[in-house]
């Protein structure tokens, strides 16, 4: 009875746009209460909870993000790109795709991809001729590459949950980001060619090595700050601030476009960005200590085995409860409220528990650009001064491309494993 009241209490909370931290403290807090458990101990769980060395990186892959995007690294990246391939058909499509897979590779944030990207990258297309609807479609799908191509702030969280290796699962993410980032970039040209999409003028060879050589700071950083990770030079933690040091020393001493008013507001905005996270983390801690109090893991393990559920009908299941939970709830806390509970299926189930971090981002991801809450469809909204409504009629074609990435992943497991061994 307790479990059912905090999950409607739960989801009446945010229905009624109550802030998700909020609505976790709150409905795991009276389930507490209801079954005679010591709240003593609340404030010190959400305290030792967010205290991890693991969970640093999250800041430090934020202010790193926002600094690329404020000091000039992803400004010049685009130019960069764009000499290289803006001339072909669809050639800013691709161009806004694989600038938001670079840029992915660092900051480790889907908002973060879509805002830096497509501040540029919408107006530039809208000039060039293309649909500003399907401009700001594009973006917002191609920003979630950010939580899905490594550093991802999802992973990092999955990481802690489940105690596997970050560095695995950085791993895992890498072919199927790079899959994703093909397929948006195959149907970005076949929608140039059917609505006639041209490109930019064709820059001469001899004169598209200045713009390369500008962005190469940017273009070498997923190289420096991934290359340290895997070569066990450094962990993801000390890489993230490895990250914010590198993007300072670029924008300020070699691009030379990071003042103190820029600085401040990124302070400001990770700030911000970082808080919202950890006090999204500290409240779920409190609603696994109800779940576990309630022994609801084992339950509901229990039951999976007992309904005779194969592991494929369970990751076409999961796959679908996620999707709806990605319509009202963001993704830290989504991975915070169900891995838990899904863990002990998981291993029942023999999941390869990598292989299901990567189906759960995509499922993450598609929930970046599912209304009525996707993050992704806010941030462009916001950056192309445009209602939602006009955003999400532009993302909703990119839905069957995820959906096809996913089942390819889900029915090949190889595609996340293959480089996480």
């Amino acid at each position: 009875m307790a479990a059912i009241i905090v999950i409607v209490l739960l989801f009446v909370l945010a229905f009624l746009r109550v802030p998700i931290a909020i609505s976790l403290v709150v409905s795991s807090v009276t389930g507490l209460f209801l079954v005679d458990f010591s709240l003593n101990t609340v404030i010190q769980k959400m305290f030792t909870g967010v205290n991890s060395t693991t969970l640093m990186a999250i800041p430090g892959f934020v202010f790193a993000g926002l600094i690329m995007a404020k000091g000039g690294i992803s400004k010049y990246l685009i130019e960069c790109i764009k000499t290289w391939v803006g001339h072909t058909k669809g050639g800013l499509s691709v161009v806004a795709v694989l600038t938001c897979m670079v840029f992915a590779a660092i900051s480790g944030s889907s908002p973060a991809t879509a805002a830096a990207i497509g501040a540029i990258m919408i107006p530039m297309m809208v000039k060039a001729g293309y649909d500003k609807n399907y401009a700001m479609g594009l973006v917002a799908a191609a920003g979630t590459l950010g939580i899905l191509i490594p550093p991802s702030i999802p992973l990092i969280l999955y990481s802690s949950v489940s105690e596997e290796s970050t560095g695995k699962l950085f791993s895992a993410g890498i072919l199927p980001g790079i899959l994703l980032g093909l397929a948006l970039m195959v149907y970005a040209v076949i929608v140039a060619h059917r609505k006639g999409y041209g490109g930019l003028e064709k820059v001469p060879l001899n004169k598209r090595w200045r713009p390369t050589l500008k962005a190469i700071w940017g273009l070498v950083m997923p190289v420096l700050i991934l290359g340290a990770i895997y070569s066990g030079i450094v962990t993801p933690t000390e890489a993230s601030f490895l990250a914010c040091l590198y993007a300072i020393i670029v924008s300020i001493f070699i691009y030379r476009e990071l003042d103190w008013a820029k600085f401040k507001q990124i302070l400001t905005e990770s700030v911000t960005t970082t808080s919202m996270i950890f006090l999204i983390i500290a409240a779920a801690l409190i609603l696994g200590m109800f779940l576990t109090t309630e022994q609801i893991p084992q339950e509901f393990a229990t039951w999976v085995s007992d309904s005779g559920f194969n592991k494929w009908t369970f990751l076409i299941i999961i796959s679908i409860v996620f999707f709806i939970l990605g319509m009202f709830l963001e993704p830290t806390a989504i991975i915070l409220i169900t891995l838990p509970i899904l863990l002990p299926i998981i291993a029942a189930l023999d999941i390869n528990v990598i292989h299901f971090a990567i189906i759960m981002v995509v499922n993450m991801e598609l929930g970046m650009i599912t209304p009525p809450v996707g993050l992704n469809l806010f941030v462009v909204s916001a950056i192309a001064e445009e209602k939602v409504d006009r955003v999400i009629k532009g993302v909703i074609p990119f839905f069957a491309i995820f959906a096809i990435v996913l089942v390819l992943i889900i029915i090949f497991p190889e595609i996340s494993l293959l480089l996480a061994k």
